[in-house]
Protein backbone atom coordinates (compact mmCIF):
# COMPACT_ATOMS: atom_id res chain seq x y z
CA UNK A 1 0.00 0.00 0.00
CA UNK A 2 3.12 2.28 0.99
CA UNK A 3 4.51 2.43 -2.67
CA UNK A 4 1.09 3.16 -4.14
CA UNK A 5 0.85 6.22 -2.21
CA UNK A 6 4.27 7.76 -2.71
CA UNK A 7 3.39 6.99 -6.05
CA UNK A 8 -0.04 8.74 -6.28
CA UNK A 9 1.52 11.52 -3.71
CA UNK A 10 4.19 11.83 -6.78
CA UNK A 11 1.26 12.04 -9.40
CA UNK A 12 -0.86 14.58 -7.33
CA UNK A 13 2.54 17.09 -6.92
CA UNK A 14 3.16 16.70 -10.53
CA UNK A 15 -0.60 17.80 -11.47
CA UNK A 16 0.20 21.01 -9.17
CA UNK A 17 3.43 21.61 -9.54
CA UNK A 18 4.00 20.65 -13.14
CA UNK A 19 7.99 19.96 -13.97
CA UNK A 20 9.68 22.13 -17.17
CA UNK A 21 12.72 21.00 -18.39
CA UNK A 22 15.49 23.64 -17.57
CA UNK A 23 17.10 23.74 -21.04
CA UNK A 24 14.37 24.06 -23.39
CA UNK A 25 11.34 24.37 -21.42
CA UNK A 26 8.86 21.62 -22.15
CA UNK A 27 6.55 20.30 -19.71
CA UNK A 28 7.61 16.78 -18.15
CA UNK A 29 11.36 16.24 -16.94
CA UNK A 30 13.98 18.53 -15.62
CA UNK A 31 16.08 17.37 -18.05
CA UNK A 32 13.68 16.06 -20.81
CA UNK A 33 15.03 13.30 -22.75
CA UNK A 34 15.97 15.88 -25.99
CA UNK A 35 18.20 17.50 -24.16
CA UNK A 36 19.67 14.79 -22.19
CA UNK A 37 20.69 13.62 -25.54
CA UNK A 38 22.88 16.75 -25.99
CA UNK A 39 24.86 17.25 -22.54
CA UNK A 40 28.39 18.09 -23.47
CA UNK A 41 30.27 14.73 -22.59
CA UNK A 42 34.21 14.21 -22.05
CA UNK A 43 35.05 11.65 -24.16
CA UNK A 44 37.74 9.20 -23.78
CA UNK A 45 41.44 9.66 -23.53
CA UNK A 46 41.61 11.90 -19.95
CA UNK A 47 44.36 12.82 -18.20
CA UNK A 48 44.44 9.56 -15.58
CA UNK A 49 44.78 12.25 -12.85
CA UNK A 50 42.57 15.43 -13.73
CA UNK A 51 40.31 13.93 -16.44
CA UNK A 52 40.56 16.73 -18.56
CA UNK A 53 40.45 15.58 -22.32
CA UNK A 54 43.69 14.09 -23.49
CA UNK A 55 44.03 12.53 -26.38
CA UNK A 56 47.19 10.52 -25.19
CA UNK A 57 45.67 9.34 -22.40
CA UNK A 58 48.72 10.03 -20.15
CA UNK A 59 49.28 13.09 -17.60
CA UNK A 60 48.93 16.04 -19.21
CA UNK A 61 51.39 18.92 -18.87
CA UNK A 62 49.69 20.53 -15.53
CA UNK A 63 49.29 16.98 -13.47
CA UNK A 64 52.84 16.00 -14.97
CA UNK A 65 54.97 18.95 -13.47
CA UNK A 66 52.84 18.49 -9.96
CA UNK A 67 52.33 16.24 -7.42
CA UNK A 68 48.68 15.50 -5.72
CA UNK A 69 46.85 13.72 -3.12
CA UNK A 70 44.19 12.31 -5.01
CA UNK A 71 44.09 9.54 -6.97
CA UNK A 72 42.56 10.44 -9.93
CA UNK A 73 39.16 12.96 -11.06
CA UNK A 74 36.50 12.21 -13.45
CA UNK A 75 33.54 13.97 -14.57
CA UNK A 76 31.11 12.68 -17.20
CA UNK A 77 30.25 16.19 -18.77
CA UNK A 78 32.04 19.68 -19.39
CA UNK A 79 30.39 22.77 -17.37
CA UNK A 80 28.86 23.86 -20.12
CA UNK A 81 25.27 24.23 -21.44
CA UNK A 82 22.44 22.63 -20.02
CA UNK A 83 24.23 21.21 -17.14
CA UNK A 84 25.83 24.50 -15.84
CA UNK A 85 22.18 25.72 -16.29
CA UNK A 86 21.49 22.59 -14.01
CA UNK A 87 24.23 23.47 -11.28
CA UNK A 88 23.59 26.83 -11.32
CA UNK A 89 19.93 25.77 -10.51
CA UNK A 90 20.51 23.16 -8.01
CA UNK A 91 23.35 25.61 -6.29
CA UNK A 92 21.93 29.10 -5.95
CA UNK A 93 18.36 28.57 -6.72
CA UNK A 94 17.35 26.08 -4.57
CA UNK A 95 16.34 23.42 -7.18
CA UNK A 96 16.79 20.59 -5.17
CA UNK A 97 14.94 18.17 -7.23
CA UNK A 98 17.72 18.00 -9.72
CA UNK A 99 19.89 15.91 -7.34
CA UNK A 100 18.15 12.81 -8.47
CA UNK A 101 18.15 13.13 -11.92
CA UNK A 102 21.82 14.40 -11.95
CA UNK A 103 22.71 12.15 -9.46
CA UNK A 104 21.28 9.52 -12.28
CA UNK A 105 23.76 10.69 -14.72
CA UNK A 106 26.77 9.88 -12.16
CA UNK A 107 25.28 6.31 -11.22
CA UNK A 108 25.49 5.87 -15.41
CA UNK A 109 28.88 6.95 -15.57
CA UNK A 110 30.23 5.05 -13.00
CA UNK A 111 28.42 1.86 -14.55
CA UNK A 112 30.43 2.79 -17.47
CA UNK A 113 33.43 3.46 -16.06
CA UNK A 114 33.84 1.66 -12.47
CA UNK A 115 36.12 3.62 -10.13
CA UNK A 116 37.26 1.73 -6.62
CA UNK A 117 35.12 2.86 -3.71
CA UNK A 118 33.60 1.56 -0.57
CA UNK A 119 32.44 4.54 0.78
CA UNK A 120 31.25 8.53 -1.04
CA UNK A 121 31.92 11.53 1.02
CA UNK A 122 30.69 14.97 -0.48
CA UNK A 123 32.50 18.09 0.08
CA UNK A 124 31.32 19.14 2.67
CA UNK A 125 30.72 23.61 3.18
CA UNK A 126 31.43 25.31 6.01
CA UNK A 127 28.76 25.51 8.75
CA UNK A 128 28.17 29.29 8.31
CA UNK A 129 27.65 29.21 4.26
CA UNK A 130 25.64 25.65 4.74
CA UNK A 131 23.08 27.57 7.04
CA UNK A 132 22.99 30.48 4.71
CA UNK A 133 22.13 27.73 1.83
CA UNK A 134 20.13 25.43 3.88
CA UNK A 135 21.64 22.82 2.23
CA UNK A 136 24.98 21.23 0.47
CA UNK A 137 24.46 20.80 -3.09
CA UNK A 138 27.08 17.87 -3.00
CA UNK A 139 25.81 16.14 0.38
CA UNK A 140 22.17 15.65 -2.14
CA UNK A 141 23.98 14.38 -4.76
CA UNK A 142 25.98 11.97 -2.94
CA UNK A 143 22.90 10.96 -0.92
CA UNK A 144 20.68 10.48 -4.23
CA UNK A 145 23.92 8.51 -5.59
CA UNK A 146 24.33 6.25 -2.57
CA UNK A 147 20.71 5.42 -2.91
CA UNK A 148 20.71 4.57 -6.45
CA UNK A 149 24.23 2.70 -6.05
CA UNK A 150 24.00 1.11 -2.60
CA UNK A 151 27.08 2.94 -1.50
CA UNK A 152 27.34 4.56 1.85
CA UNK A 153 27.55 7.95 2.06
CA UNK A 154 29.74 9.14 4.75
CA UNK A 155 28.70 12.63 5.47
CA UNK A 156 30.38 13.16 8.74
CA UNK A 157 33.62 11.68 7.47
CA UNK A 158 35.12 15.17 6.54
CA UNK A 159 34.72 18.82 8.05
CA UNK A 160 35.30 22.15 6.55
CA UNK A 161 36.56 23.62 9.79
CA UNK A 162 37.89 27.03 7.75
CA UNK A 163 35.89 29.42 5.70
CA UNK A 164 37.24 30.15 2.72
CA UNK A 165 36.39 32.11 0.38
CA UNK A 166 34.72 30.39 -2.97
CA UNK A 167 37.05 29.11 -5.49
CA UNK A 168 35.66 30.87 -8.04
CA UNK A 169 36.83 34.25 -7.08
CA UNK A 170 40.44 32.92 -7.00
CA UNK A 171 42.40 34.14 -10.00
CA UNK A 172 45.49 31.29 -10.58
CA UNK A 173 45.99 27.20 -9.14
CA UNK A 174 48.54 28.81 -6.73
CA UNK A 175 45.66 30.81 -5.04
CA UNK A 176 42.99 28.28 -5.02
CA UNK A 177 45.87 26.06 -3.57
CA UNK A 178 46.54 28.76 -0.46
CA UNK A 179 42.89 29.65 -0.49
CA UNK A 180 41.69 25.97 0.85
CA UNK A 181 44.71 25.16 2.73
CA UNK A 182 43.88 23.71 5.63
CA UNK A 183 40.37 24.33 5.58
CA UNK A 184 39.19 20.60 6.00
CA UNK A 185 39.59 17.83 8.59
CA UNK A 186 38.28 14.09 9.49
CA UNK A 187 37.18 14.41 13.10
CA UNK A 188 37.84 10.59 13.22
CA UNK A 189 38.65 7.18 11.70
CA UNK A 190 35.67 6.14 10.08
CA UNK A 191 37.34 6.08 6.85
CA UNK A 192 40.47 4.23 7.54
CA UNK A 193 41.63 1.12 5.50
CA UNK A 194 38.74 2.42 3.35
CA UNK A 195 38.09 3.63 -0.75
CA UNK A 196 36.92 6.48 -0.89
CA UNK A 197 35.03 8.87 -3.59
CA UNK A 198 34.80 12.27 -2.77
CA UNK A 199 31.71 13.93 -4.14
CA UNK A 200 31.18 17.46 -5.68
CA UNK A 201 29.57 19.49 -8.16
CA UNK A 202 32.19 20.80 -10.34
CA UNK A 203 36.05 20.26 -10.89
CA UNK A 204 37.39 23.26 -12.11
CA UNK A 205 41.40 23.43 -10.99
CA UNK A 206 40.88 19.99 -8.69
CA UNK A 207 42.65 21.57 -5.68
CA UNK A 208 39.29 21.39 -3.13
CA UNK A 209 39.33 17.50 -3.81
CA UNK A 210 43.21 17.39 -3.49
CA UNK A 211 42.71 19.00 -0.15
CA UNK A 212 40.04 16.49 0.98
CA UNK A 213 41.66 13.71 -0.33
CA UNK A 214 45.00 14.89 1.61
CA UNK A 215 43.07 14.89 4.77
CA UNK A 216 41.68 12.04 4.38
CA UNK A 217 44.56 9.64 3.39
CA UNK A 218 46.57 11.49 6.56
CA UNK A 219 43.62 9.67 8.32
CA UNK A 220 44.06 6.12 6.79
CA UNK A 221 41.86 6.06 3.63
CA UNK A 222 43.52 3.28 0.92
CA UNK A 223 42.51 5.81 -2.15
CA UNK A 224 40.72 8.32 -2.83
CA UNK A 225 38.98 9.31 -6.17
CA UNK A 226 36.64 12.74 -7.07
CA UNK A 227 34.11 12.21 -8.97
CA UNK A 228 32.07 15.58 -10.06
CA UNK A 229 28.98 15.72 -12.44
CA UNK A 230 31.25 18.43 -14.65
CA UNK A 231 34.83 20.18 -14.96
CA UNK A 232 35.55 23.17 -16.28
CA UNK A 233 37.86 23.03 -19.18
Amino acid sequence: MLPRLVQLKGIALDFLFPRWCIGCGKEGDLICPACRRLLPRIMPRVCPRCGKPQSSGVLCASCAGSTAAIDGIRAPFRFDGVIRQAVHQLKYHNLTALAQPLAGLLRDYLAANPLPVEALVPVPLHPRRLKERGYNQSGLLARELGRLTNFPVVESGLIRHRQTLPQARTATLEERKRNIRDAFLCPDATLRDRQVLLIDDVSTSGATLDACAAVLKASGAVSVWGLTLAKEI
